[in-house]
């Protein structure tokens, strides 16, 4: 038989490529694998897994316990994945048979594992996807119908059920994925040395740990390609550092905005690229704007708390912005935690009887955390305690542990999609800033992330008048400014219907937004884009979302400009355009400065 048969109309299969290509691939793969075990080796690296499956375990078992307990339930749900295993089975017949049956189950139109045309028309893929699908559903099922369940471990148990699933997907391997199948014997295997390649540089960069290259970095460089709005750093503690940006015309807002950035992720979010920049087009708006850019933490800061995090950041740039401009109140914006943070700042100002804020914009940020979503998966005192006494050798919490628990939440789209198409099919990622920004993790200083975890997921204290900062109980009802409250329709990380609820503790107006997409997308959408939409309705108390949404009026386009009409109609009054600094505050150093390039 000749070495080489026909692969396709263009490239043919050659047996010994074939064949030098997949040792090329599995040295690679040895490769990965040894930098995988060097720094658990070492001591470097703490392997944490035995402890993530024994939690995993834990609650499965509790759904097992459920359905084993009783016979009859036991022999219904058996029952249920035999007759559609047979539904499959008589289906898959019929069709050997020449017949056209309707499938026993399809995918999610919306399920991009499944694009490729050869699922279907190729009975053996049909019949893999289709048994996983059905396999899917049933273990799903499992876990909503188990009614007897604590409502905390059922949500854990569908969390696990789902990155189980989505893990074992017919799409994620090479021999049950047409596509990575067709791919591997049209290159004579010269993906897989590609893939296997870039996973041992993945697993080298992130240190041990799979760090999925989301974006190509080539052209994105923090204040070269992206966060090049022109600015200074006017002024620096060990906690952050506080950028005033250029004023591009020649009158501006009296009132500065002082915009509170997550400290889990960096500032540049909202100064991407000039045409996704909020930064520039707030500046273009004729808005003095001063943003904190946190520090990236290391184990000397590990015992810094959320009260420190509160002086040295809102308030510390509070006092720089007024010797800098001369006015004692700002605009205060908070973006995520960012905006927790800037609530619990407003609730101890209120309690202190200071004024320092004419208004304040959250953006997909939760003051209560009733309805907070798939992140309380996480939230419990076995689980934080345990994150705790390893926050504790090592003093910060590792970006790269936050970074994949916010990828889990959509595993499909920003894990499993990036394996197949970088370690199967060997197809480095494009270059794209927002990816890029998603993989620039920051670490978490240990004292101020278990505060967060414990005294909003736990305990939820903020609305509930119990959180106590600097020795001030903090209340809510007693923020009286104009409130902007932003939510994103799909935000799977501050649900739209948590910033819906939060929205009716704050004592003064506030005006409930949502937008279309996501918890990234759907803040930055700059109006030149003229993507999504967004939705404005008054009644904020006592409802749901889907009825708030009833309700509520669409608008097309972005919600900048919304939020800029607003910002005016609470405080028109303009001044002649600022210079950056003052005699007392002379510039440190060019925007964006210095603390955002410090890669975790």
């Amino acid at each position: 038989m000749s070495d080489v048969i026909e692969a396709g109309p263009e490239k043919k299969f050659d047996a010994e490529a074939f064949a030098m290509n997949v040792a090329r691939a599995m040295e690679s793969g040895g490769k990965a694998l040894a930098a995988y075990l060097k720094p658990r080796q070492t001591g470097e690296v703490k392997d944490n897994s035995s402890d993530d499956v024994a939690e995993v375990v834990k609650t499965l078992s509790a759904v097992a316990e459920y359905w084993l307990s009783d016979n009859e339930r036991s022999s219904d749900v058996q029952t249920r994945i035999a007759k559609g295993y047979l539904d499959l089975w008589g289906s898959a017949v019929r069709r050997l048979a020449g017949e056209q049956p309707a499938p026993a189950i399809a995918p999610s139109a919306r399920d991009k594992r499944f694009a490729d045309p050869e699922w279907k028309s190729n009975q053996f893929f049909d019949f893999v996807m289709q048994l996983y699908l059905l396999t899917t559903q049933w273990a799903q099922e499992l876990v909503r119908n188990a009614e007897g369940l604590d409502p905390h471990i059922r949500k854990k148990a569908e969390f696990y059920v789902q990155q189980i699933t989505n893990a074992l997907a017919p799409s994620n391997f090479v021999f049950t994925n047409p596509e990575v199948l067709r791919e591997t014997i049209a290159s004579n295997a010269d993906n897989l040395v590609r893939g296997m390649t870039m996973l041992a540089e993945d697993i080298e960069a992130g240190r041990g740990m799979l760090k999925i290259r989301q974006s190509d970095p080539a052209n994105l460089e923090v204040g070269v390609n992206m966060a090049t709005t022109p600015g200074k750093v006017i002024f620096q503690n060990e906690l952050m550092q506080l950028i005033q940006y250029e004023p591009t015309t020649e009158k501006v807002l009296r009132t500065p905005l002082l915009i509170v950035p997550p400290w889990i992720n960096k500032f540049y979010i909202l100064d991407l690229r000039p045409q996704k920049s909020f930064v520039k087009w707030c500046v273009d708006q004729g808005i003095t704007v001063f943003v904190i850019s946190w520090v990236n933490p290391d184990k000397a800061l590990g015992t810094r708390t959320w009260e420190d995090y509160m002086k040295e950041g809102p308030l510390a740039a509070m006092d720089v912005i007024e010797k800098a401009t001369g006015e004692m109140k700002v605009h205060a914006m908070g973006y995520c935690v960012g905006g927790t943070l800037l609530a619990t700042t407003l609730a101890w100002l209120a309690e202190k009887r200071r004024v320092r804020v004419t208004s304040a914009t959250f953006l997909a940020a939760q003051v209560d955390f009733t309805h907070a979503g798939d992140l309380l998966v996480f939230v419990d005192e076995g689980q934080i305690s345990a994150l705790e006494r390893d926050m504790q050798e090592s003093g910060v919490l590792e970006g790269s542990r936050m970074a994949m628990a916010f990828n889990m939440l959509r595993s499909n789209d920003l894990i499993w999609s990036y394996v197949v198409s970088n370690y199967l099919k060997g197809q480095p990622p494009a270059a794209f800033d927002l990816l890029h920004w998603n993989s620039d993790a920051t670490r978490m200083p240990a004292a101020n992330h278990s505060y967060y975890l414990r005294n909003c997921y736990l305990e939820n204290r903020l609305t509930s008048g119990s959180m106590v900062l600097d020795n001030a109980l903090l209340d809510l009802s007693k923020i009286k400014v104009p409130v902007y409250n932003l939510a994103t329709r799909e935000d799977h990380i501050a649900p739209a219907e948590s910033v819906l609820y939060g929205s009716q503790f704050f004592g003064g107006p506030v005006k409930y937004v949502l937008s279309g997409s996501g918890h990234i997308a759907g803040v930055v959408n700059p109006p030149s884009s003229g993507k999504y939409q967004y939705w404005i309705n008054d009644n904020i108390r006592d409802v749901s979302l889907s009825d708030w949404i009833k309700a509520a009026e669409e608008h097309k386009g972005s919600w900048w400009p919304n939020w800029r009409e607003w910002l005016g109609a609470n405080d028109p009054e303009e001044v002649p355009a600022r210079s950056v600094g003052s005699d007392t505050l002379p510039p440190i150093e060019d925007a964006p400065g210095s603390y955002v390039k410090v890669r975790a």
